[in-house]
């Protein structure tokens, strides 16, 4: 794993829309999977703002969002297909046959997170990865628990990742769906290359237990130390307890 140390969560956003860019320019056609959440938002505005100058291109690009609610579509303020339009489909041109989200609304929640693997596959893959870090551990929704599913799949939230989520359903971690999908730890595994952005005191000792401690089920993110190019872009402040 490569540690890149930035000085400020900005810096953090600013490296990795250049990560994003510099693929972008080399592989037009490249298939991101892209994260939701807090850390990654000034990462999309700086993508945004960068592409307004002309200077990133997605025209060409697909992307694949890492997860969704179960029993909230897009017209809902909390749903992740409405994180990604506003903070950044609607602003770079990503449209909707190209950006691909969960459907929250699907009759079958299985179905649904079998036809978005079959999707990713038939993509041709995930080239660059791009993941936040849960508190607890989780990467996407893919929870501490005794096993971990490998593929896109239905998953009940823990409490910590519904309070996490509760300022998009106004403050109250009792109307945040309890349950969600999510790519199970397989599929981002295999992608071709993995981004993990982090910042915050508050995860410092996670980002310390996922590079030094053991592999295992109950800290999701530690089965990162198994991918062969992973990059993590942190701050100063997320790195305090890296020996």
């Amino acid at each position: 794993m490569i540690i890149s140390l930035c000085d400020s969560p900005q810096d953090v956003a600013d490296l990795a829309a250049q990560r994003v860019a510099d693929l972008l320019h080399d592989t037009p056609r490249a298939v991101l999977g892209l994260p939701t959440g807090r850390t990654p938002i000034r990462m999309y505005e700086e993508l945004a703002t960068r592409a307004s100058d002309g200077e990133v291109d997605f025209s060409q690009a697909t992307s694949f969002n890492l997860d969704e609610f179960v029993g909230i579509g897009v017209s809902h303020p909390g749903s992740y297909r409405a994180y990604m339009k506003g903070h950044l489909f609607d602003r770079v041109g990503i449209t909707e046959a190209r950006g691909h989200v969960l459907d929250g609304l699907a009759a079958d929640p299985d179905a649904e997170c079998a036809r978005f693997e079959e999707a990713i596959e038939a993509a041709g893959g995930i080239d660059l990865m791009i993941l936040g870090l849960g508190a607890n551990g989780h990467i996407g929704f893919n929870e501490p628990d005794a096993t971990l599913q490998a593929r896109t799949h239905r998953v009940t939230l823990l409490e910590p990742s519904r309070k996490a989520n509760a300022e998009f359903f106004d403050g109250d971690p009792s109307r945040v769906p309890a349950e969600a999908m999510t790519m199970g730890m397989g599929t981002i595994l295999k992608a071709r290359r993995i981004l993990l952005l982090v910042t915050g005191s508050s995860k410092a000792a996670t980002v310390a237990a996922l590079i030094t401690g053991p592999v295992t089920t109950q800290l999701p993110a530690s089965f990162l130390q198994l991918h062969a190019d992973v990059e993590l872009i942190c701050d100063t402040e997320a790195a305090a307890q890296i020996r």
